[in-house]
């Protein structure tokens, strides 16, 4: 698999892979499935441990993505944002060839194809080698969202929403009462905690900065969806 190394926040579907490198850590996104999933591989440079964010699809490229020599990192967890099934097709091939740990929300728990080795709640903490994610429930696009959070010593928060926030907008709900528990924790948990350089990492399409969406919100909530 090609990996391009100069970091948009953009990949094609069925393309290339695109790597940020951080000082302690690396980001690799790529777009899988017939939905344009983004799967993400998050691995600590200091001890070559890796991290998969929604194993949604294409477990034969996940697989290339994390290579297949001496090299390659361990994949020591694997973490399901959420329970829509476009987010897991890839969950039980992927954490069976790798012998990764599982981990979902417990209220998004039972729809997965295998049961999470371990449940995450709000304000947990998911390790990847030394680096450390905050979880951060986002009530309102399924019952068990969540997002994780990267709080880069040497850099700008790193955030990833699943399809609780996009470009745009929050995910897709299917009540009023659900759009406002989902706004209502997009904005006090993430707008209203993290920096505008704050660079996000959503499940589908393009990332983007909270600076960059944080005069929209009130539009978003106004609007309806």
């Amino acid at each position: 698999m090609n990996i391009v190394e100069t970091y948009t926040g953009h990949v094609e579907p069925g393309g290339d892979a695109a790597r940020r490198t951080l000082d302690a850590l690396t980001i690799t996104k790529l777009s899988v499935g017939p939905m344009d999933n983004n799967a993400y591989l998050l691995v600590c440079r200091a001890e070559n441990e890796a991290l998969l964010i929604d194993a949604a699809n294409d477990p034969e490229r996940i697989s290339d993505l994390i290579g297949h020599g001496p090299d390659r990192p361990a994949l020591k967890t694997v973490v399901t944002t959420h329970q829509h099934q476009d987010h897991w097709q890839a969950l039980g091939a992927v954490a069976g060839a790798n012998g990764s740990n599982t981990a979902a929300h417990p209220l998004d728990a039972e729809p997965l194809p295998i049961p999470p080795d371990f449940l995450v709640e709000h304000g947990d903490t998911v390790k990847v080698g030394q680096i450390t994610l905050e979880v951060i429930h986002l009530r309102g696009h399924t019952p068990g969202s969540i997002a994780l959070l990267y709080r880069d010593p040497a850099g700008h928060p790193h955030l990833f929403t699943g399809d609780s926030l996009f470009p745009g907008g929050v995910g897709k709900t299917n009540s009023p009462e659900k759009f406002k528990s989902l706004v209502d924790d997009v904005e006090s948990r993430i707008f209203g905690e993290l920096p505008d350089e704050t660079w996000f990492y959503p499940g589908h399409g393009d990332d983007s900065t909270l600076g960059e969406q944080r005069p929209h919100v009130a539009e978003w909530r106004e609007r309806g969806w």
